[in-house]
């Protein structure tokens, strides 16, 4: 393996990298040749997400494929999968939309035995990466990549008798997406980031059709932000859920649980 140099580190520094010993030994680790480390590198300084740059991130023990242009996932998120795990029997049939990379649908499927797992996304080039990922889960499971419009693109067949759906949709506010850190802001695709006007126009669609997908006590799990907690509450409300608030606040990390009553 290359080992980085001191400029190397300096230059990641000087460029805003604040674990820039870190990211220069995952760099050297990428780099086959000096030259490849160079451009991988160059590439870093220029702003790319570490992520793009190396073609993977880690999420949740596992090594999840990401491609340039695709939204990394984010170690808040993991608080999702440890809820979505938590629960759920072996076999379970889940459902992961808006699954970018398809990292929260493929480490489900690694915790929960036979898992048969369903992941969409709208953005061709995240449906490419969530193949990469999403391969047959052990024990017996199933794996498929779906391209389309939230629950568009499943199959009539899963209709009540889906056991969790884990959705994190966008939800930065559209007026917030120029705050956004530029790897964020720049690199990673606006489908993928702007929830509209309040940040929740797209969870309002998972959670008003998931009554139609759930099997009677099946769960439906949407990361969201702290101070719209209470408005993706109201959303379960109205779509018939009912819904529990759980945060880490070591993750600073918020999800929304919601259950359909066995008695609908």
């Amino acid at each position: 393996m290359l080992v980085p140099d001191v400029d190397v580190v300096a230059r990641l520094r000087a460029a805003g990298c604040v674990f820039a010993e870190d990211e220069a030994r995952l760099l050297a680790a990428a780099a086959r040749t000096p030259a490849e480390f160079e451009v991988l590198t160059a590439r870093r300084v220029a702003g790319l997400p570490l992520e793009h740059v190396v073609g993977w991130a880690e999420f949740c023990g596992l090594r999840v494929a990401v491609d340039p242009g695709v939204f990394v996932p984010r170690r808040r998120t993991e608080l999702m999968v440890r809820v979505a795990v938590a629960g759920a029997r072996p076999g379970a049939v889940v459902v992961d939309l808006c699954c970018g990379s398809g990292a929260v649908g493929a480490a489900v499927a690694d915790r929960v035995a036979g898992v048969e797992l369903h992941a969409v996304d709208i953005d061709p080039a995240a449906v490419r990466c969530a193949r990469r990922n999403v391969r047959v889960p052990r024990d017996g499971g199933r794996g498929l990549v779906y391209e389309g419009d939230l629950y568009a693109p499943l199959p009539a067949s899963l209709a009540g008798r889906v056991d969790v759906v884990v959705a994190n949709a966008p939800y930065v506010p559209t007026g917030a997406i120029g705050l956004m850190p530029p790897e964020a802001r720049d690199h990673e695709p606006r489908v993928a980031l702007d929830g509209g006007a309040d940040g929740l126009d797209v969870q309002r669609r998972v959670i008003a059709d998931a009554a139609r997908w759930l099997a009677p006590g099946g769960r439906l799990l949407v990361e969201t932000g702290a101070r719209q907690a209470a408005g993706t509450v109201a959303a379960f409300a109205r779509g018939g859920l009912r819904a529990e608030v759980v945060s880490d606040a070591e993750l600073s990390a918020t999800v929304v649980v919601g259950r359909l009553d066995p008695a609908v």
